[in-house]
């Protein structure tokens, strides 16, 4: 039961009643009174559980785009019905406009359409869808709050989309496709074309030139189909917060801009995501043209988890699972602590299997400390960002020695280095 404004003027009106005539029984009828019209308004009033109500919304939206979700409320009762409508998100959904005003008869159906700008990434969950029917009077209202399911997920933005025309541009001039082609370890055969100077003679074919009676060299160009497995680490030490973002989803988005490169080169993307156990593995074919949507969904809803990362675990579900050779991404910040206590000792594993590359993401705070030294606290902030520089080159430099591949750059700069290393290691015939 509800009580509208329009009731409290009811009341309201009975200080004329009492001032015209004084006396606590013209109080006590006049409250009567009130109370007999409220309570057989509220009887009035139609049940808002005999309405009939349906929601649509998109599946997914990317963080920072707008959605609409979309009730449809049927009326099939005899009697028509007005009142208000309230269709409840959680706070992150970013729900607009959520409130509706309702008139229909009988019969009659109406759809209301919320929007909805979430500001979070992850599933975000519709809460409850509250009505409120008045009476004929307007005095007295019913309400009821129904669960009506609604879910939308929150895709990764994917800012580093942007640089995905230029690599493919390079990856087309690796293929060969708008370049010459070039021989290199580990590349495939592709045709046979004419020596010019300056050609490796070891890729004379020497059959083709003795059929043709002039020098023919072999051409080549990158092997295809090879395989990646990017594991992307969603310990406690993801959760810290580079600028605006967690360090985590910095790692998401070289983690997709590295899919869609290596999809589009015909490469087999895995990914796997974890802590102390796997919690989300994506595993690539090579008869699509990516995984990316696949990746990008998977993702979506995973959180950093503040425990630390068992990379004996995570090393167990990629050695186990891939005997060929592969280049193994480790995304996972380059903190001393967390990488000589859980990852160092089980590298030695992954290298002698895998190409091993691990990426990092660079706090430019600490850089910021390096640069400001005008007061004595300025002094002890640059004093400890030396330190902290010093422990990272040190452990970056102890991976380099076990033959891992270290890439330490700032948010806005991995998503692109990381891509340079895997076409620069294309282009070499390494992967």
């Amino acid at each position: 039961m509800v009580l509208t404004g329009r009731a409290a003027l009811v009341v309201l009106l009975g200080a004329v009643a009492v001032a015209w005539r004084p006396g606590v029984g013209t109080v006590l009828l006049w409250t009567l009174g009130v109370l007999v019209l409220v309570l057989a308004d509220l009887a009035l009033a139609p049940s808002p559980r005999g309405l009939v109500i349906e929601r649509s919304v998109a599946p997914l939206v990317r963080l920072g785009e707008a959605v609409t979700s979309e009730l449809l409320v049927t009326n099939p009762g005899r009697r028509a019905v007005r009142g208000q409508v309230r269709d409840a998100w959680q706070p992150s959904a970013g729900a607009e406009h959520d409130r509706h005003d309702l008139r229909l008869r009988s019969g009659d159906r109406v759809r209301l359409t919320t929007r909805l700008r979430p500001t979070r990434r992850g599933d975000r969950h519709a809460d409850l869808v509250t009505l409120r029917l008045h009476g004929p009077l307007g005095l007295a209202a019913r309400q009821a709050s129904i669960t009506v399911a609604g879910t939308i997920r929150v895709l990764h933005p994917f800012h580093s989309r942007r640089h995905l025309p230029s690599k493919l541009s390079r990856l087309r001039q690796i293929d060969g496709r708008s370049a010459v082609r070039r021989r290199g370890q580990g590349t495939e055969f592709d045709s046979l074309r004419d020596y010019v100077e300056g050609d490796d003679v070891r890729s004379i074919d020497w059959r083709a030139t003795a059929r043709r009676g002039s020098v023919v060299v072999r051409t080549w160009r990158p092997e295809q189909h090879r395989r990646i497995v990017v594991v992307v680490d969603t310990s406690r030490t993801s959760a810290g917060r580079v600028g605006d973002v967690p360090r985590l989803d910095a790692a998401m988005d070289a983690t997709l801009l590295l899919t869609a490169l290596a999809g589009h080169a015909h490469d087999r993307v895995d990914v796997i995501a974890g802590d102390q156990r796997v919690r989300v593995r994506v595993i690539g074919s090579t008869d699509r043209t990516s995984p990316l949507a696949e990746v990008v969904s998977a993702l979506a809803p995973i959180q950093p988890a503040i425990v630390e990362a068992d990379w004996s675990a995570l090393a167990s579900a990629v050695v186990s699972r891939h005997h060929q050779r592969s280049l193994v991404v480790l995304l996972t910040p380059l903190e001393p602590a967390a990488i000589e206590e859980g990852l160092l000792p089980v590298i030695p594993t992954l290298v002698a299997r895998h190409r091993v590359v691990l990426a990092s993401v660079a706090d430019p705070a600490v850089g910021a400390l390096l640069a400001e030294r005008k007061t004595v606290a300025d002094v002890y902030g640059a004093a400890a960002a030396e330190r902290t520089m010093a422990r990272r080159e040190r452990v970056a430099a102890a991976l380099a020695r076990l033959g891992v591949d270290v890439i330490d750059a700032e948010a806005d700069e991995l998503p692109a280095r990381l891509a340079d290393h895997y076409l620069w290691l294309k282009s070499e015939g390494l992967l």
